[in-house]
């Protein structure tokens, strides 16, 4: 069976589809320029692993420029690392917008529902800090554990927040190492002979870190020296204090 196509479906095919390549590479530009001001961003407020809350606050524009490109950014799961990557950065960005909207304050738990109630317009989306880290990020990528060493609550008992933004294309070697970096830290994992203090995220999120073995075994597949073998594990409370740089 032989199907004719007319001049003028052949036009309105060609007319679709220069519609769709443009869609695509304005989308692409914009995610590339998200990617881009936020690097710079970060570099300009970040230090030390610690937030300039107080500069922010007196020049919030880079900031609010930067959730208003997001709010219009759509990303596929389909290409993992450029979600990702979104994604985290986002997460980090709205924290920090969290906290200086609410400025000066100690503590994230100072603002009522910071995590869980607080609707945030981002990605096309209408979702929550823990629906981006637990819906978003952790639901469909499941085995990646290591997003817990990059997504920063604002809290001190978090792994530091660095200043740079996470790309598509230096993800993998952000994710390892930030997770290198966080179990080879002593105020993090905290050893003393057999018995190891560790932070309460390993017990929140007990789960992600037990998917091949123990939660001895996740820490030191990324230690340089290893936990003992007969290891007494025990969880330090959390510290909640502002990580913000003075």
């Amino acid at each position: 069976m032989r199907i004719e196509i007319s001049n003028n479906m052949k036009r309105t095919l060609l007319q679709t589809l220069f519609l769709l390549l443009i869609v695509t590479n304005i989308s692409a530009q914009d995610v590339a320029a998200f990617f881009n001001k936020s690097d710079s961003f970060f570099k300009a407020n970040v230090v030390d692993g610690k937030v300039k809350y107080a500069a922010i606050k007196n020049n919030p524009e880079a900031l609010n420029a930067l959730l208003e490109t997001a709010k219009g950014i759509s990303v596929s799961k389909s290409d993992a690392a450029t979600y990702q990557a979104f994604w985290i950065n986002t997460y980090n960005l709205l924290v920090i917008d969290g906290i200086v909207k609410n400025y000066p304050l100690k503590s994230p738990l100072d603002v009522a529902g910071f995590f869980d109630k607080t609707n945030h317009e981002v990605g096309g989306k209408s979702t929550t800090l823990n629906g981006i880290e637990n819906d978003l990020l952790r639901a469909l990528f499941p085995t990646e554990a290591r997003f817990h060493f990059v997504l920063v609550c604002a809290g001190l008992g978090c792994p530091p927040i660095i200043n740079r933004a996470y790309t598509p294309k230096t993800l993998e070697s952000q994710l390892q190492k930030q997770t290198v970096m966080a179990l080879n830290n002593p105020n993090f994992i905290k050893v003393n002979k057999n018995k190891v203090q560790i932070s309460q995220l390993f017990e929140w999120y007990k789960g992600d870190f037990e998917q091949k073995g123990s939660t001895v075994d996740f820490i030191n597949t990324y230690r340089n020296e290893q936990l003992p073998e007969n290891a007494k594990l025990s969880y330090y409370p959390y510290d909640w204090s502002l990580n913000e740089a003075k």
